[in-house]
């Protein structure tokens, strides 16, 4: 019989934890949400410096991207885990049994983007933008509705479909338009040489988590203890990858997504610390993935308020915080 370096490696890497025997690896299926980037960083890393392994899983991670399925996929039990968000609440709705057992990204990452010199000064004021550049999700049921109703002078005639083209963008010096923090500011000043303003949704109200590791009821009901290493791994794996030697991680994520660049890794890096989205809230003192229920009931609420979410929700079958809110990991975390 022919045995892989790759489990040899694996299964000394796991005898290095008490407990935990080669025998003992799980093999563990992650789904992302899109194409491999440094926003999935901690997940890559955890694989590449073998603290998955001495936790004693076997992960693999299966990217996403345009035609990928993946929330479908752990629905269907083709994976064991999946890079979700609070859509969990709708699956509730629909007798769907997944739920999110922890949150990465304490901020979410969606920006609205400006001209430096168009004079606005912060989400408000952005409602005297000639137009609005976004798209349809936004706008029926994600930040649109809430804008609406926590600011005055957002109108639905301001909205233009976003193409992820910015050239509209850029030709309208008065325009605004959606993005992410860590791919469209760094698009837009690569193809005009200025940077646009960045007004972070998150920092002005709106708060929902970002990034949630999701699996199934069943799987939390069978093998909690699975779970638990597995959201431990993924939470050391992004205080590595956000504050220790990344390179092999970054190797991994170029692999798999060969049109990334070291550039664009960088960025995105410097980014997420620089406006805490993963390190701020309660993660700050309670660690990576940290979730409260207070956080859950608060956002559904607001979002009850504003037409996306029905009431009455039991949201609390949408999530759990028996895995989150221990600490692990936090010493490695650094100053900067």
């Amino acid at each position: 019989m022919t045995v892989s370096i790759r489990t040899i490696i694996l299964a000394g890497l796991a005898l290095a934890v008490p407990g935990v025997s080669a025998q003992e690896l799980d093999k563990v299926t992650f789904g992302t949400n899109w194409l491999a980037q440094a926003e999935h960083g901690g997940y890559y890393q955890a694989v590449a410096d073998g603290t998955y392994a001495k936790y004693g899983l076997d992960v693999s991670i299966r990217q996403g991207g345009p035609q990928a399925p993946n929330g479908q996929l752990l629905i269907a039990g083709q994976l064991d885990f999946y890079m979700g968000g609070m859509s969990t609440i709708d699956s509730v709705k629909e007798g769907i049994p997944v739920l999110a057992v922890a949150s990465i990204f304490q901020k979410d990452p969606q920006v609205l983007l400006a001209h430096p010199d168009a004079g606005f000064t912060d989400l408000a004021s952005l409602s005297g933008a000639s137009k609005l550049i976004m798209g349809k999700d936004s706008f029926f049921a994600g930040y649109w509705p809430w804008m609406k109703s926590a600011f005055t002078g957002f109108t639905d005639e301001m909205y233009e479909p976003y193409t992820f083209n910015p050239a509209p963008f850029i030709a309208d010096e008065k325009s605004v338009q959606q993005g992410y923090l860590t791919s469209e500011p760094y698009e837009i000043e690569k193809q005009t040489g200025w940077a646009p303003q960045v007004f972070l949704l998150a920092d002005f109200g709106y708060a929902p988590y970002s990034t949630t590791i999701e699996t199934r009821q069943e799987i939390v009901d069978s093998n909690p203890d699975m779970v638990q290493r597995f959201v431990d791994a993924t939470a050391i794996g992004w205080y590595n990858y956000l504050y220790g030697e990344n390179a092999a991680a970054n190797e991994l994520i170029k692999k798999d997504n060969p049109e990334m660049t070291d550039g664009q890794i960088a960025y995105s890096i410097e980014k997420m610390k620089e406006y805490g989205i993963v390190i701020s809230g309660e993660a700050e003192s309670e660690g990576i993935g940290c979730m409260t229920d207070a956080r859950w009931k608060d956002f559904y609420d607001e979002m009850v308020k504003v037409g996306v979410y029905e009431a009455g929700i039991d949201i609390s079958k949408a999530y759990t915080t028996q895995f989150t809110c221990k600490g692990v990991g936090m010493e490695l975390a650094k100053a900067e």
